[in-house]
C-alpha cells in the first residue's frame, strides 16, 4: 500500500510543498519572499498575502515534479506552529480546505519537531544513514535553541533549552549591530571564512545545567563595538570579518559545550543538529569534529532541508500517518508552543 503525504509549511516567509510516498521524498518546492530585505526583517502582513499568492502555485508545482496527481494524495500534513499567525492561517486554512475537498486526513505537524525529524528525509536511489533511537539532537535556530533526546519518531524530552534568546536570533542581532543586511546569520558565515575567530572575545553566560543564554553575549558584543567605534569610525569596515569570526566562534563554542556534556551526562553518541542554524557552515564542521573526536555517529540534514522546508513537514506526516495521529478542522494554529 503507497502512502502518499502532501506536506505544506507556511511557518514565516518561505511557502513550500513537498510530496512523501512511503518515506521517500519525491518533490520539494520553496517559493521565497524578497520583499522582507528592505525591511530588515520579516513584515508579518506582507508574508501573509505572499503565501495566499504562492500557495497554489507552490503545491502545483510539487505534484508535477513528483509525477503524482492531487487525486493520489494520501493525507495532507502542514505546519500548525510554532510561527507567525497570520502566515499559519494560510498554510492551515488551504491544507484544512484540500483535506476536505480529497475526503484524506489532515496531519498537523509542530514547526521544531520536523526540523529534528529532517534528518530522516531521503530521496530516491539514495543510500542514507539514519540515528538509531535514542538519539541526541541540538535544534537550533531563528526562535528556539534546545537540546532534545528523541525516544522515537514521535517521542521526545527536552533536557536543555535557552533561558532567553535564541542562537539564531544572536547571529541576527549581531548581524544588525553590525549594518549587515537582513538575514544577516549567513552573511556572518560567509565573513567569517575570512576572519580570524580568536581576534576578538566576548563575555558568555555561565548557566547551570543544560540551559542556554546569548543575551549577555550579544550585549558584550553591542558595547565592544560602542567602545571600539569611538576610537575609529572605520572599525566595524576594517574588521568586518575578524568580528564575524569571532562572534560565530563565540556562539558556536557555547553551543557545542553543552552539547559534549549533554552527550557526557546521556551516555548517548547518535548526535543530530537540525534547525535553520544548522546550515551554518562552522557549526556544521564543529559538530562533526567533535564526532570524530568522541566517537560520536553525526547525522545532519543537506543544507536544503536546514532551513524551512515542507519536506520536513511531510515526512512529520508520513510518521504520524503510520502511527494514525491525524487531526481535527477545528484545530486551530498556534504562534508559540510551550513544547514540542
Amino acid at each position: 500500500m503507497k502512502v502518499t503525504i502532501l506536506g505544506i509549511e507556511s511557518s514565516c516567509d518561505d511557502t513550500a510543498a513537498a510530496i512523501v510516498e512511503n518515506g521517500i521524498l519525491l518533490s520539494s518546492r520553496i517559493a521565497n519572499q524578497q520583499v522582507h530585505k528592505e525591511y530588515g526583517g520579516v513584515v508579518p502582513e506582507l508574508a501573509s498575502r505572499a503565501h495566499q499568492q504562492n500557495i497554489i502555485p507552490v503545491v502545483d508545482a510539487a505534484l508535477q515534479e513528483s509525477g503524482k496527481s492531487i487525486k493520489e494524495i494520501s493525507a495532507v500534513a502542514y505546519t500548525r506552529g510554532p510561527g507567525l499567525m497570520g502566515a499559519l492561517l494560510v498554510g492551515s486554512s488551504f491544507s484544512k480546505g484540500l483535506s476536505l475537498a480529497l475526503d484524506v486526513p489532515l496531519i498537523d505537524v509542530n514547526h521544531l519537531h520536523a526540523h529534528i525529524l529532517s534528518v530522516f528525509i531521503t530521496r530516491k536511489s539514495e543510500e542514507m544513514r539514519f540515528p538509531a533511537f535514542p538519539f541526541l539532537c541540538l535544534l537550533v535556530s531563528g526562535g528556539h535553541t534546545q537540546l532534545v533526546v528523541m525516544k522515537d519518531h514521535l517521542e521526545l524530552e527536552i533536557i536543555g533549552q535557552t533561558i532567553d534568546d535564541a542562537s539564531g536570533e544572536a547571529f541576527d542581532k549581531c548581524a544588525k549591530v553590525m549594518g549587515l543586511p537582513y538575514p544577516g546569520g549567513p552573511l556572518i558565515d560567509k565573513f567569517a571564512r575570512e576572519g580570524n575567530p580568536l581576534a576578538f572575545k566576548f563575555s558568555k553566560a555561565v548557566i547551570k545545567g543544560l540551559d542556554y543564554s546569548f543575551s549577555g553575549l550579544k550585549t558584550s558584543f553591542l558595547y565592544f563595538l560602542r567602545d571600539r567605534l569611538k576610537e575609529d569610525q572605520d572599525f566595524i569596515r576594517n574588521n568586518l570579518n575578524d568580528l564575524c569570526a569571532s562572534i560565530q566562534h563565540a556562539i558556536i563554542e557555547s553551543l557545542t559545550h553543552k552539547l559534549v556534556r549533554a552527550a557526557k551526562e546521556t551516555g548517548i553518541n547518535e548526535i543530530a543538529v537540525a534547525g535553520g542554524v544548522s546550515a551554518n557552515s562552522c557549526l556544521r564542521e564543529a559538530v562533526r569534529n567533535l564526532g570524530t573526536k568522541k566517537n560520536w555517529n553525526v547525522y545532519i540534514p543537506e543544507l536544503q532541508y536546514a532551513t524551512d522546508n515542507a519536506a520536513m513537514i511531510a515526512i512529520s506526516g508520513y510518521f504520524k500517518y503510520l502511527k494514525g495521529h491525524f487531526s481535527s478542522l477545528d484545530l486551530t494554529p498556534v504562534a508559540r508552543f510551550d513544547h514540542l
